[in-house]
């Protein structure tokens, strides 16, 4: 399923024009826009549910509200100019997130650990010290660099409390968030392979998830710490 041309004609005429005014003047072509998304994040939900179990119910309830919090932002336009939604895979043995981002010329699949907790956090990189080669395993295998390039995320400027600043694991040390994307073109998006090539790219993300989720479930001593 592809994303239709009249979705990304909508965000464009949007950016261009982000006031309430012109919203509500277009507001026929929003809700559109919103239900060809629907139909696209349906469809995308489908095809990852066949090889992961998500939790979240249905395309609609994955999309985020288009409406902006501008109440401590100095950009005070009041619409997100782009569609945005999220999969919640099931359960406490299943970590790590995914999301996908529709605009011209900006879509993109994404996946990993925006915000640990401070607990997760510590935990990531104590095993990450311990034991980094199940991880770089993964972040240097041929698959990995060919789909996503490398890990991205806020990292740290030096080396954090409580860590040797000589590891050889500090590149990693460092992170306080482990992400990956892989943008898509607007030709692949408007083509009937759009939601097959980004459930293709959420497959991908499977053994990065794996290595993190058994960070995050297990102590040092490789015991289960979940329920």
């Amino acid at each position: 399923m592809k994303i239709t041309q009249e979705v990304f004609d909508f965000l464009k005429d949007l950016e261009a024009n982000n006031n309430r005014e012109w919203f509500q003047d277009n507001k026929d072509r929003y809700e559109n826009a919103h239900a060809d998304t629907i139909e696209f994040a349906d469809d995308l939900l489908k095809k990852v549910s066949a090889f992961d179990e998500i939790e979240t119910a249905s395309g609609k309830k994955s999309l985020m509200r288009i409406y902006r919090d501008i109440r401590f932002s100095k950009d005070k336009t009041p619409y997100k100019t782009n569609f945005g939604g999220g999969f919640k895979r099931l359960g406490a043995n299943r970590r790590g997130g995914i999301y996908f981002h529709i605009k011209p010329n900006e879509c993109f699949i994404g996946g990993g650990f925006w915000g640990p907790s401070k607990e997760d956090l510590l935990l990531i990189r104590q095993q990450i010290d311990m034991d980094a080669k199940p991880l770089r395993d993964v972040i240097e295998s041929k698959q990995f660099q060919t789909e996503f390039g490398s890990l991205h995320g806020e990292q740290l400027k030096s080396c954090p409390k409580g860590f040797d600043k000589e590891s050889p694991e500090i590149d990693l040390l460092r992170y306080k968030q482990f992400l990956i994307s892989k943008p898509f073109s607007n030709e692949v998006m408007l083509s009937d392979a759009a939601s097959d090539e980004m459930a293709n790219s959420i497959k991908a993300m499977l053994p990065f998830f794996n290595v993190m989720t058994e960070y995050l479930t297990t102590d040092l001593n490789g015991e289960s710490i979940i329920d």
